[in-house]
């Protein structure tokens, strides 16, 4: 099917391929920017308004109640939750425990530093993310930007020490870099976030986000397809994912340059001959399948993460039948992703448009953490995923206030009969920070939220039976 539709596309001139082989397509057209949409945007953040990046932490933990889960309970005091926030912000942005405590009058560095260790608990901060991202889904706007079925993948190159571990040199600006890799819904949510080493290619990270994010929803929320860039992908890569559940949908650099790898057995359209390799050995297959389905097995028990799994298949494994099982399967995967990539305009689009969502959310995590890792700080392997995860959880949290006010505005409208379709909110992204002070001194109106966020007094308990 793939094969004859890309045929069809080049019969009817939607794409050639030239003498060389290489295949010239249409570039996608950016959708005309509509005045109307332009103007209600700007409309709503200016009913919105301004907001401290304080205020918007408090209303947020009020609606999910992210701080019962990092501490384990509910906080005892106004002390000890503005401990836990100034922690977040003290990991989650370029500040560290002394220059939070400049910001928030009345902390200590100590307890600051205290609450960020407690910060670094397993599974802690990614609790509390699945707990803000579920709550932006919740909103019937977010069913607008995406079913949730679909997610792109992409690194955010932080600059660091070049003492650290995982630092490498970013070939871009040729600074020390970490990476931290994160997972976005087409719906904007951050749904997984990891660090990882500059550099190195990401596949292995892509597949573990999804099949930990997989693991932990019912099959009706898990993702299906998962749109990276060059970096993200390998042979292999295609390969366990396609037999982990999702597709794993590349877009490619040098594009026009790519091959159609087949088997001989497959009957070629003469058009598309130019462009394909029939070197694909089925008996290569077969004979590594067994192998192959009882790693994948392993990934879905829990005993091996696809992390390990992908290292396990990685270059030094050449030779083995089970990598190469898994890289002829690759091979006719990526076929099939480029005939329809080729052949498919709205397909095209649908993985630029994950792409640029994703690009969107970077650029709220650089307002967020514009500087540099100091050089003290993550050095051990718990603190730099407590960096990613809080990093995450503080994006996490725009996305969502945004998410929230942006519903509010609509039903407002709605309700006054004020003209605002469906499609406008489709272009209307929760990424917005134009309006969020996130520096300066930063105060947190617990006392409106104390009923929500804080123990009740035990004589309140015991009046109230409980």
């Amino acid at each position: 099917m793939g094969l004859r539709a890309l045929s069809e596309a080049v019969t009817d001139g939607k794409l050639e391929i030239d003498p060389n082989g290489m295949v010239r397509f249409h570039k996608l057209e950016a959708l005309p920017v509509d005045a109307v949409i332009q103007r209600s945007r700007d409309a709503m953040f200016s009913i919105i308004g301004h907001v401290q990046f304080g205020d918007m932490i408090v209303e947020m933990d009020a609606c999910t109640g992210f701080s019962e889960i990092l501490l384990g309970r509910r906080a005892k005091n106004t002390q000890e939750l503005v401990a836990c926030y100034a922690a977040l912000l003290a990991h989650g942005t370029e500040n560290d425990a002394k220059g939070v405590a400049a910001m928030i009058p009345g902390i200590e560095v100590a307890h600051i530093s205290a609450a960020m260790r407690s910060l670094e608990a397993r599974d802690r901060l990614r609790k509390a993310n699945e707990r803000v991202v579920e709550f932006q889904r919740k909103n019937p706007i977010a069913e607008l930007w995406g079913s949730g079925d679909k997610a792109s993948a992409d690194m955010m190159a932080l600059d660091a020490s070049r003492h650290l571990y995982n630092a490498r040199v970013d070939p871009r600006r040729r600074t020390f870099a970490v990476g931290l890799y994160t997972h976005v819904l087409e719906s904007y949510g951050v749904i997984y976030d990891q660090p990882i080493v500059h550099n190195e290619r990401q596949s292995s990270a892509a597949l573990e986000g999804v099949e930990q994010y997989n693991a932990r929803n019912e099959e009706s929320m898990r993702l299906a397809l998962l749109a990276v860039d060059t970096h993200g992908y390998t042979y292999v890569g295609m390969a366990v994912a396609k037999l982990l559940g999702f597709d794993l949908c590349p877009q490619l650099r040098d594009m026009a340059e790519r091959r159609l790898y087949l088997p001989r057995s497959i009957a070629l359209p003469e058009n598309l001959e130019r462009i394909a390799v029939t070197n694909v050995s089925e008996p290569a297959i077969a004979k590594g399948w067994d192998e192959l389905l009882r790693l994948i097995a392993s990934i879905r028990g829990g005993r091996v993460s696809p992390r390990a799994a992908m290292e396990k298949l990685g270059s030094a494994a050449q030779g083995d039948p089970m990598h190469k099982a898994a890289d002829q399967l690759g091979r006719l995967l990526r076929t099939l992703f480029l005939c329809d990539y080729f052949s498919n305009e709205e397909f095209r689009r649908e993985i630029h448009t994950l792409l640029n969502r994703g690009e969107s959310v970077h650029q709220l995590q650089r307002a967020i953490y514009y500087g540099r890792l100091a050089a003290e700080r993550g050095r051990r392997r718990d603190e730099i995923r407590a960096i990613s995860g809080s990093h995450a959880l503080l994006t996490n949290i725009v996305i969502a206030w945004n998410t929230l006010k942006m519903q509010a505005v609509v039903d407002g409208w709605r309700k006054a009969k004020h003209p605002i379709e469906d499609a406008w909110i489709r272009r209307m992204g929760p990424v917005h920070f134009g309006n969020v002070n996130f520096r300066g001194l930063i105060s947190f109106g617990v006392d409106r939220y104390a009923d929500a966020l804080l123990q009740k007094p035990a004589v309140k308990r015991r009046a109230a039976g409980l």
